[in-house]
């Protein structure tokens, strides 16, 4: 039972961030798509490279290739624009409409590596809840794993990111949370292989549902 999601149980938090892609929804479908064809058209070995580029920035990605003659910016605008117009089968993972709607409004954040056109457009299209409070890859200068999301996500919510668990599915997210000195919990939902991880594991929100005390702070609990 170390992975399990028993370990958050009766643990007050006064924030919850939360990571999009893998996270609160899936897209992997429509992510895979246009990234495989701008790999095909630099000629990359498009399964190998598919696993490297999920939870980062795209401009982070293509830097890190370290390609002759492309520019990562002019080259994740046009991934950007392929990903924002191609929406099919992007669903909001099972609960996840139901667990954000139960959160106070101010107690809860996305810290995404999605630019913010690319977010609005997901998030629209698996009918989450929009978030009071949103962090994008514009907002950063450096993606994750470094913790500077996670960092501008707690304090734009007022807290402390010590008082905050981060919900992530990958593992630069994963250790961005981690480094911001937040508690992590990941998300299992679209996992291929196992991440190893000591964080506690949540396979569903549906088994899950959040206690407000009087104070505004947060319990995560099992849906009875």
């Amino acid at each position: 039972m170390h992975h399990s999601p028993e370990r958050l149980f009766d643990r007050p938090f006064h924030g919850f961030l939360f990571d999009m892609d893998g996270t609160l929804l899936n897209s992997t479908a429509s992510t895979e798509r246009v990234w495989s064809r701008w790999a095909r058209k630099h000629g990359l070995d498009v399964e190998a490279f598919l696993p490297t580029m999920h939870g980062r920035r795209g401009i982070d990605t293509i830097r890190g290739l370290n390609l002759p003659g492309v520019d990562p910016f002019v080259e994740a605008l046009e991934v950007e624009r392929g990903e924002t117009e191609d929406l099919d089968g992007v669903v909001a993972l099972p609960g996840a409409i139901a667990f954000l709607s139960s959160l106070p409004p101010e107690c809860w954040a996305i810290v995404t590596s999605a630019p913010a056109a690319l977010a609005r457009a997901r998030i629209g299209a698996a009918g989450l809840p929009f978030p009071a409070k949103i962090v994008t890859a514009e907002d950063v200068k450096v993606g994750k794993p470094d913790p500077t999301g996670y960092l501008l996500g707690a304090e734009r919510l007022g807290f402390d990111p010590a008082q905050c668990l981060v919900f992530e599915d990958v593992l630069a997210g994963v250790q961005a949370g981690e480094a911001a000195g937040a508690q992590v919990a990941v998300i299992t939902a679209t996992h291929r292989n196992p991440l190893g991880t000591d964080h506690p594991t949540i396979a569903s929100y549906e088994e899950l549902a959040v206690t407000v005390d009087a104070e505004k702070r947060l319990r995560i609990v099992a849906r009875g």
